[in-house]
């Protein structure tokens, strides 16, 4: 029996074509290019090399707009500062919002790792805490938008200085802000999941693997912790150069 399917196995690999006729084969046929690696995790892992491209274009963009421009840049401990009790203090909402949205970071490695264990109470709960996190960042970034458009900020201008600093403040932390909303959205969809103990049973939908299959915990934690790393660098490159 052994030595039968040696022999079938040779010839299916005698029969395979090579070169891109052999990869169009293999994608055909439903084999994945990433062996042991599931389809979810390498399309997540490719998603998310794409959106790199995208943050860094538009830090690069802005660097390159902030050393080039001849007019004063806002200073952002003036810009981004709070007054609690008649006192301006720099970057205080910014700091909050950044230990938010790292905190929720944490929550969400402990989801994946009871996600694992099969402890689907103990995943549920830390999954709507990590949501939480992230609507509470959102909500802030949202305050904070507000504040400096009534302060005058607009895309095509700022009572502080260079006209640019409006638009690319606007840009950046809305497209951030943008995939923490949709992260919510998902967190939220594969809470209910859990919850309802799909992940276990098996039960067909939308981001539902296999029995027993938390992968797509894994895969939403890879999205959420992406999130926070390209938050560390806005925090880094726009709000303390």
């Amino acid at each position: 029996m052994a030595e039968q399917t040696t022999t079938l196995e040779g010839a299916h690999t005698a029969e395979r074509p090579g070169g891109w006729r052999g990869v169009t084969a293999d994608w055909a046929s439903d084999q994945r290019a990433f062996k042991k690696v599931p389809w979810g995790k390498a399309m997540m892992w490719i998603f998310l090399l794409s959106d790199t491209f995208i943050f860094s274009c538009f830090l690069i963009s802005y660097m390159t707009v902030r050393m080039s421009t001849v007019e004063p840049w806002p200073n952002a401990s003036e810009v981004f500062a709070l007054s609690l009790g008649g006192e301006p203090i720099p970057l205080i909402l910014i700091a909050i919002m950044t230990f938010v949205l790292i905190s929720s970071s944490g929550t969400m490695a402990m989801a994946v790792n009871f996600g694992y264990r099969r402890n689907r109470k103990m995943t549920f709960w830390l999954i709507m805490a990590t949501a939480l996190l992230g609507a509470t960042f959102v909500g802030m970034q949202a305050f904070e938008w507000s504040k400096l458009i009534h302060e005058g900020v607009r895309p095509w201008g700022n009572p502080w200085g260079a006209e640019q600093f409006g638009s690319i403040f606007f840009m950046i932390t809305g497209f951030h802000g943008t995939h923490v909303t949709i992260g919510v959205i998902f967190l939220l969809i594969i809470a209910r999941k859990v919850w309802r103990g799909d992940l276990d049973s098996g039960r067909r939908g939308y981001f539902t693997g296999g029995k027993g299959n938390y992968e797509a915990v894994e895969i939403m934690g890879l999205y959420w912790h992406f999130v926070d790393l390209v938050w560390v660098f806005i925090f880094a490159f726009f709000y303390l150069w």
